[in-house]
């Protein structure tokens, strides 16, 4: 009934293999991807015919989760997958940036990936396997793929590189890369790592690289013997009635708007001048009648959209040729120049601490909670739940780029910024046994003309050290751009919007003045050298330093906290004392919280948080929690309350619910007849603890 093929290659001491022909047999393409006992399937499917007019290509890449493949239920009411966790929406993300390039220019079909997990041994990721399950599934279709690409995962621990490591792996390591590819160049780089230097971030990435022309390989010899023959696509030439009328009325006119300086500015001349232009092309050819309002005139679509593609095209080789040839940009910086820079940091009254950062035109202002253990973030996906004490969300409103639009919840494009900012910073943020506050960092790009993620990484520094946090320095975020053309290219230092928009790459790198935190890597071409990379990465790191060192001038070290930021005591009590402190039904720990008002948390290795704005409720309740916890040593004192009163004695409370007895004869140092004579129920005095025995407490107030 199945005609099905398997395929399997050795990869860093485990198998990875590819079956096709038994599932999933109406798709494009199809495969089964399997490394260790991770299992994906990947199909690819695209329209039957491309869409007219396109301008861009419609590619969706979709990662799907199912918790059966981690043997979880998935939370919730409905206990059902439902949207795709941020987790799954990152790695969509990962996928399609590699495979979008390796598609002719011009190629409109949509297309539809689809990733599913089926099933995870928790040691082998499924996130690079989506790229080399999505790359087989195109090798295999009907598709004019120029791939194979690969991913692979590099870690690095005692200064060794591992590939493909497993989660428990990357927890030692000083560096969690991941790269895409050709056989013959990089086309997608994702990193984190603990301040490593740009050559030794260059050699992991060229590690990486070796493996990757390995699984390209593999995928060749796959598609020669099994894969579909290939669509024919050819890029419609423009038509010359197009083309003839903007190369005689526009050229010149749309060189000089391109160079218009200042962002809105530019657009207005460039857009203006379309405007103008399409409505002389269409009086010209389609308005005989000389009817006022083009907008009555007939004009057909396929024509309205070669005029606008044409005119783009036109635009972005205008540039591209300044830059490339004359070494000019639109703004008129140089092309290692950074744009002007501006901080200011406590721009708000109440957050615990804010700033607001500036480059050229774009703007983050970036505000830093502190809160308590209750406000960790769960989350919950095919590895094991855990909490996240340090995570950083970045928003983008329409208003930043002067444009209205809906808000609503954040999509692909705000999770994967906000995903890398967060990435930078987390390895300077302190760990929880140095500063127990869990914190969230809220970026707001107020403006934005390229490069906002890393305008966050900068505002996102510059806030945490003003709410207090101790972080171990600034972090500075700069992203590269390149213009390339056959052999000749350029490197581009901090590219505004237009830049990226027109160019072949957008580098970011982020780090300290001690090494690399956070790096990330798309392009546009189907990839770069390492020349090229080596190039990129010596211009960020100089234009790191440019920014830090304005950084380090407004703000060089962590803050004092502010008066509303909750204050937390740390306290460790021995794990058999926990139930003493909760008591029955929580009866204790519910007392001292409503005595006190403070918040506590208790773990069960026996850590204790007390929260408080107000330091003597800190104070009365840690108290409160050493009467529970703390074992009454004979010789010390504690201030007693009198409870009852007996012929030979007083019982006091000393410690709450420890009480103890103070004998008639040690009541004061002359003869005492009656108890009645000199106590009384409710009095408070300090007492003197002569024994503990046998879980009996003798006191004494004449030996104080």
């Amino acid at each position: 009934m199945f005609d099905e093929k398997k395929y399997e290659l050795n990869l860093a001491g485990r198998t990875l293999s590819f079956s096709t022909g038994k599932y999933a047999r109406q798709s494009s393409g199809a495969v089964i991807t399997r490394y260790g006992d991770t299992v994906l399937l990947n199909t690819v499917n695209h329209s039957k015919n491309p869409r007219e007019g396109g301008d861009f290509f419609p590619l969706t890449v979709d990662f799907v989760e199912k918790f059966y493949a981690a043997g979880k239920f998935p939370g919730g009411f409905n206990k059902r997958e439902s949207r795709p966790s941020t987790d799954a929406t990152l790695t969509a993300r990962l996928i399609d940036r590699p495979v979008r390039p390796m598609f002719p220019d011009g190629f409109c079909y949509d297309v539809h990936i689809v990733n599913t997990v089926l099933s995870y041994d928790e040691k082998n990721t499924p996130d690079y396997l989506g790229i080399i399950g999505s790359s087989m599934a195109l090798m295999l279709s009907d598709l004019p793929f120029l791939g194979p690409i690969a991913g692979v995962v590099v870690g690095m621990i005692e200064g060794k590189f591992i590939l493909n490591p497993t989660p428990e792996e990357l927890k030692n390591s000083d560096l969690d890369l991941t790269v895409a590819g050709t056989k013959d160049a990089i086309n997608m780089v994702e990193a984190g790592s603990k301040e490593l230097d740009e050559e030794t971030m260059l050699k992991a990435i060229m590690f990486a690289h070796d493996n990757i022309k390995i699984i390209c390989d593999f995928q060749e010899k796959i598609a020669k013997e099994i894969g579909k023959e290939k669509l024919t696509f050819e890029k419609k030439p423009v038509l010359a009635l197009v083309k003839n009328f903007i190369d005689a009325n526009g050229l010149e006119k749309l060189k000089g708007a391109v160079l218009t300086l200042g962002k809105q500015n530019r657009d207005e001349a460039v857009d203006g001048l379309e405007e103008e232009l399409y409505k002389n092309f269409v009086n010209e050819n389609f308005n005989p009648d000389k009817i006022e309002n083009i907008d009555e005139i007939e004009v057909p679509d396929d024509v309205v959209a070669e005029f606008k593609n044409y005119y783009h095209d036109l635009m972005k080789k205008f540039v591209r040729d300044s830059i490339l040839y004359n070494k000019h940009r639109v703004d008129g910086r140089k092309t290692d120049e950074i744009r002007p820079l501006y901080a200011e940091i406590n721009v708000l009254p109440i957050p615990h601490g804010s700033a607001m950062f500036t480059r050229g035109e774009t703007q983050a202002l970036v505000i830093t909670t502190l809160g308590t253990k209750s406000d960790e973030q769960l989350v919950d996906n095919l590895e094991e739940e855990y909490y996240k004490k340090f995570y950083l969300h970045y928003n983008f409103p329409p208003y930043s780029v002067g444009e209205i639009g809906r808000m609503g919840a954040p999509g692909r494009r705000e999770l994967g910024h906000g995903s890398l900012a967060e990435r930078a910073l987390r390895y300077v943020v302190p760990s929880e046994e140095d500063f127990p506050y869990t914190i969230r960092v809220v970026s707001e790009i107020t403006e934005s003309n390229g490069s906002s993620s890393q305008a966050s990484i900068c505002g996102g520094s510059l806030s945490l050290m003003a709410a207090g946090v101790p972080i171990k320095e600034h972090v500075a975020g700069i992203a590269m751009g390149l213009i390339k053309d056959g052999d000749e290219f350029t490197v581009l230092t901090d590219i505004m919007g237009l830049e990226d928009h027109l160019g072949d790459m957008d580098f970011k790198v982020a780090g300290t003045k001690s090494g690399i935190t956070a790096l990330q890597m798309d392009i546009k071409i189907t990839g770069i050298t390492e020349e090229i990379m080596r190039i990129a990465l010596s211009q960020a790191l100089k234009a790191r330093k440019e920014i830090l060192e304005l950084m380090n001038k407004t703000i060089p070290t962590s803050s004092q906290l502010k008066e509303n930021v909750p204050r937390i005591f740390k306290m460790k009590i021995a794990t058999d004392k926990i139930s003493a402190l909760i008591g029955p039904a929580g009866k204790n720990i519910k007392g001292i919280i409503e005595k006190t008002g403070a918040a506590i948390d208790i773990d069960d290795d026996g850590t204790v948080l007390v929260y408080s704005k107000d330091l003597s409720v800190l104070d009365a309740t840690v108290k409160l929690i050493n009467g529970f916890v703390k074992d009454v040593e004979p010789g010390e004192i504690y201030s007693g309350r009198v409870v009852s009163i007996q012929k030979f004695g007083a019982f006091m409370e000393i410690l709450p619910g420890k009480e103890g007895l103070l004998h008639i004869s040690e009541i004061a140092k002359e003869r005492v007849e009656k108890v009645e004579d000199v106590l009384k129920i409710g009095d408070i005095f300090n007492v003197k603890v002569l024994a503990t025995e046998n879980g009996k407490i003798s006191l004494s107030k004449k030996r104080v």
